[in-house]
């Protein structure tokens, strides 16, 4: 049922109890994204903690190529001789400078993000809005109160480098800049890459120099280089009356209209309306996370963003993904535009599995992001009926069933007893694909659980598939899933632990308690009958079940790491082997309504949901986290927005509401 009034978001409101804790105020962040690849973030208390974090960061290659072009702009207020300076930055020395956010009185988010600081004699909104489908970022001051003007300076910093790295000062090459009737324009990066902002009304003043030894204190925490130096070329001033308000907007490229009024009125109508038929806030708040992640790809197509803020678009998190972002929220020529957009690049039967930053050509080294784009496809069909789209990717996918029959990369091939095997030495092809020099560190060579879960889903859909495309061909479809499923019966079933071997290679069957196990319930098609998917869930239940979605190995297993922290070493070492996974909550849940009745599924669901909706609050504000620490207090980590686990917690909320 549509609601009569517009719904609205859950706004999330952090006062001076919030602030004056720095440790949380700095684990607090939000990112505004633009529908290319690129986005504004940083911390409530605007301290950059991250790389990646910046106030322009722009996809020079939609959706790859990005570069932080403007990583931060500080503002300061002169009033009747005192100077009051709003920025907080962490340097090298690990003090907070020029103070540790004392002037701001508030933050929140609902739509965007708005910070309000105050002090004896003014106070002073800031607004922060990314325009979608434009390389611009929205920066909106309004003057609540003043008892006298206000002179507001703006310094705008520049890092003019790939996302990835951090800036170091070079004297000898200091960055050309002009500033002409309220435009700035910044030659900040490599080549010409250029950064605009738009100043109207406001003085510049020259004043270049570069600010040096700024520290992101969570690329100490990964083990990664954490210091920077930014780049300052003058500052850009205007008074102000109580009641005033200036925008400012900046840009990767020219604008013909930079009006930034105008623009943040659009992008609050787009969000508006993205929400209006939303059943409560909670639902709100989801479909304006799974809003961040679905980009252009190219002049007509679209993709999904795995995570912010360091993952491109992945075929394997696109295709999970696609049915809670896409198709849950109504948005099914989204949904068709992404699909094709991969569907463009297959390639010996198989969906890239990602594509890399620099536009370089795409890697196939997956197992089954092409599996999940069946299901995709047919969560698809099953919303929209698009017979036609259905007939014109038919020759695709029985292509694709061929490849696999007979082998295509990677050692991938179907098996004498119908199974789905893949692998070879020093590759890792599941998701659980963490690989740090030659060593990988959950290898799953041979036959995976959740792989013929999808194997034995791709026939049975291809025998529904073929009904419409090529009747002839369903008898061979259904023959070839009947004895996937006599097969993954007789092989994965672990009678002594009474759940499924996680992986079978050769003779070898490795009994780990994984999450992996779940997909032979959750997935359109289960293969058990009922007495074995309840020995399943019961084991989940007890061994990888937590309040934000399920561990990725048991607490009692020998691979068991229950933080995930550190360098590269220590962090992938933790990744697949104990941290907890957002998405997993999706076919958990799903897998609940599939065995128990309702009341008793909805019952064993409570704590996720409840645990998931309490993390909206923190970390990325109003998103879910990709990863939380195994061990309790499931402290979030890796990307503060991860695809997939809004997806599969917006899907499951969807389908299951009621």
């Amino acid at each position: 049922m549509k609601n009569s009034h517009r719904q609205r978001a859950i706004k999330f409101v952090y006062t001076r109890n919030d602030i004056e804790d720095t440790d949380r105020a700095l684990s607090l962040e939000w990112i505004e994204t633009n529908g290319l690849g690129g986005w504004a973030s940083s911390t409530i208390l605007g301290v950059n903690t991250r790389r990646y974090h910046g106030l322009l960061v722009s996809a020079l290659q939609p959706p790859v190529g990005r570069a932080v072009l403007v990583s931060r702009m500080d503002e300061t207020i002169i009033q009747d001789g005192r100077t009051c300076p709003l920025q907080c930055c962490e340097f090298e020395s690990g003090a907070l400078a020029p103070h540790n956010g004392v002037y701001l009185h508030h933050f929140e988010k609902e739509l965007f993000p708005i910070a309000e600081y105050r002090a004896e004699g003014f106070r002073l909104k800031k607004t922060i809005a990314a325009c979608h489908g434009l390389d611009a970022v929205v920066v909106l001051y309004e003057l609540l109160q003043a008892d006298t003007p206000v002179n507001l300076e703006l310094t705008p910093l520049f890092a003019g480098r790939d996302y990835h790295y951090e800036r170091r000062a070079d004297d000898r090459a200091t960055m050309d800049f002009v500033f002409t009737d309220g435009q700035l324009n910044v030659r900040c990066g490599p080549g010409h890459t250029q950064a605009y902002i738009y100043a109207p009304g406001m003085a510049f003043t020259k004043k270049p120099a570069w600010i040096r030894g700024i520290k992101h204190r969570v690329e100490t925490y990964r083990g990664l280089g954490d210091m920077e130096d930014l780049y300052r070329c003058g500052v850009l001033a205007m008074e102000l009356n109580e009641g005033d308000q200036l925008g400012i907007v900046l840009s990767g490229t020219p604008l013909p209209d930079a009006d930034a009024r105008a623009l943040f009125e659009a992008e609050e109508v787009r969000r508006k309306a993205l929400i209006a038929d939303c059943a409560d806030s909670l639902d709100a708040t989801l479909v304006l996370a799974a809003d961040q992640f679905i980009v252009a790809r190219g002049e007509n197509l679209q993709t999904i963003v795995a995570g912010y803020h360091w993952f491109t678009d992945w075929g394997r998190d696109t295709m999970i993904a696609l049915p809670g972002l896409c198709l849950a929220t109504g948005r099914t020529d989204t949904a068709k535009r992404i699909i094709q957009a991969f569907a463009d690049y297959i390639s010996e039967g198989m969906i890239p599995n990602r594509f890399p930053d620099a536009g370089a050509s795409p890697e196939y080294n997956t197992i089954d992001a092409t599996l999940w784009m069946f299901v995709a496809i047919y969560d698809y069909v099953r919303h929209t009926n698009d017979i036609d789209a259905l007939r014109a990717w038919f020759p695709k996918l029985r292509d694709s069933i061929e490849w696999h029959k007979h082998g295509t990369r990677y050692g991938i091939h179907v098996c004498e007893d119908e199974l789905l095997a893949g692998g070879e030495p020093g590759t890792q092809l599941t998701w659980m694909d963490a690989k740090v020099g030659d060593w990988v560190v959950t290898p799953r060579q041979g036959k995976a659980v959740e792989i013929n879960a999808l194997w034995y889903n791709v026939l049975m859909i291809m025998t529904e598939f073929a009904e419409t495309c090529e009747p002839e061909a369903c008898a061979i479809f259904r023959r070839m899933a009947e004895r996937v499923k006599e097969a993954f019966a007789r092989e994965f079933w672990n009678p002594e632990q009474q759940c499924l071997f996680d992986c079978i290679d050769g003779k070898r069957k490795d009994p780990t308690i994984r999450p992996n196990q779940v997909f032979a319930i959750s997935l359109p098609h289960p293969l058990l009958e009922k007495d074995k998917n309840l020995h399943i869930l019961r084991v989940i239940e007890e061994k990888l079940a937590t309040p934000v979605g399920l561990r990725s190995a048991a607490p009692d297993s020998e691979q068991y790491h229950g933080w995930y922290g550190g360098d590269q070493v220590s962090r992938d070492g933790a990744y697949h082997q104990g941290a907890v996974w957002s998405w997993l909550a999706g076919p958990y849940i799903s897998a609940l309504y599939k065995t128990y009745e309702k009341a008793e599924a909805a019952s064993k669901s409570h704590a996720l949901i409840n645990g998931l909706t309490r993390h909206l609050a923190e970390a990325g504000i109003g998103s879910i986290s990709e990863i939380f620490d195994g061990d309790p207090p499931h402290n979030p980590r890796g990307c503060i927005a991860q695809a997939w686990g809004v997806g599969e917690f917006l899907r499951v909320m969807r389908e299951y509401r009621d």
